[in-house]
């Protein structure tokens, strides 16, 4: 399912401040984690959280 437009338009507006978004690949779900300036593994971590649908 394609994302709304209102929702690619924040994530580029997003990327243009250095932040990164990542979204859950579930149909349906709208989970998604937005992060900038963490370390690797905090990142890693969101990533996993954001990705892992069992776990929100």
């Amino acid at each position: 399912m394609p994302q709304p437009l209102s929702e690619r338009i924040t994530d580029a507006l997003a990327l243009l401040t250095g932040t990164r978004t990542v979204r859950c690949p579930y149909p349906g779900c709208r989970v998604s984690v937005r992060y900038r300036h963490v370390t690797p593994d905090e990142a890693q971590r969101l990533t996993g959280l954001a990705t892992d649908h069992a776990r929100h």
